[in-house]
């Protein structure tokens, strides 16, 4: 089982394959926003969530995806590598 840093490492890693960048995002002053932006070729783009396997977002973080979404974006919670190509597609693909 990897960890969560195991884990952002990959999708950085992964996303860099495809084109793109994943930063880490940091809010300062804006607690519970999503550990990444994914930044794809095109101007794709979408959060993404780091967990470890099985663990949920805390009460804070659901609230800020949800306002997220509510503005039109994507918010991905990943807490396995298996997910990573699975994201990366539909955020290329526009799903």
């Amino acid at each position: 089982m990897k960890s969560e840093k195991q884990i952002e490492a990959a999708l950085a890693s992964e996303v860099k394959k495809h084109g793109g960048i994943a930063p880490k995002f940091t809010s300062p002053g804006f607690a519970g926003m999503p550990d990444r932006i994914i930044l794809l070729p095109g101007g794709r783009m979408a959060f993404a969530e780091l967990k470890a396997p099985g663990k949920k977002p805390r009460r804070l973080q659901t609230a800020r995806h949800r306002l997220l979404r509510r503005l039109g974006f994507r918010v991905y919670i990943i807490d396995s590598t298996e997910q990573i190509g699975g994201v990366i597609d539909e955020i290329e693909n526009n799903l």
